[in-house]
């Protein structure tokens, strides 16, 4: 299983949310560079990049931050937050996203996003499905869509997307474990590649994700609040 750190992104800072609460944000590096290069010299290939300005604003924001980590890593960046038309796609890949993810605009365009699988292929477009409750949420997690996590999914299945990244807002930052019941019924129920995200804490949380036949786990607050090592994590990174 891919062990995917995280940067968040708002004013070109890294920063982390809790419950996906931008008046609960925590600066953790002015210069996300510097926490990029960090995953690197560890042995990282992959970083999930999001611009949580994009996504509380409608449209890419942090754009140069991508740009500067694709110039100076080799990292193969998925990058999320604010991707809601052409030309914020267009300028994700120009700045060097290896692979983009669509949250927001999965729920409110479907057919633009379809239109996107279609023209860069299911391998650079990952459908986002953050989730609270059993509704899909978006915008930053500041709205709570009509759509729930198993027909949202099942859509976009049926129409050729191979992976999501599913993030528990209701786990998210709080270093409480991840939600494991939930991915299990996802991977009963859908034949996707599941990526998860929210509340890993420990190793013992990747174990099990492992176990249960998620394709990667995002790790964000648990690096940064040093209740994870990148020294422990590591040894995922050898086969990937």
């Amino acid at each position: 299983m891919r062990v995917i750190p995280a940067i968040d992104i708002i004013d070109g800072k890294c920063v982390r949310l809790t419950n996906g609460d931008y008046s609960k944000k925590k600066i953790y590096n002015e210069n996300p560079i510097e926490v990029a290069k960090a995953f690197e010299d560890h042995g990282f290939k992959f970083l999930h990049l999001v611009d949580l300005d994009g996504a509380k604003s409608n449209h890419i924001v942090n754009h140069k931050v991508l740009e500067v980590i694709a110039t100076k890593t080799n990292l193969n960046i998925d990058f999320g937050g604010g991707l809601k038309s052409n030309k914020d796609l267009a300028i994700a890949f120009e700045c060097g996203a290896n692979k983009i993810t669509g949250g927001s605009v999965a729920v409110r365009n479907s057919s633009l996003f379809l239109e996107w699988i279609d023209i860069y292929g299911p391998d650079k477009i990952i459908l986002g499905s953050d989730v609270n409750g059993k509704k899909i949420v978006i915008n930053g997690w500041l709205e709570t869509s009509n759509q729930t996590i198993n027909k949202f999914l099942s859509f976009y299945i049926d129409n050729g997307v191979r992976t999501t990244i599913c993030t528990d807002v209701s786990k998210d930052g709080m270093l409480k474990g991840p939600s494991i019941s939930l991915y299990k019924k996802i991977l009963k129920q859908n034949s996707i590649d599941l990526i998860a995200s929210g509340g890993i804490s420990k190793i013992d949380d990747i174990t099990q994700l492992s176990e249960i036949g998620c394709e990667g786990a995002i790790i964000g607050k648990a690096i940064y609040e040093k209740s994870i090592s990148l020294k422990e994590l590591e040894k995922y990174n050898l086969n990937n």
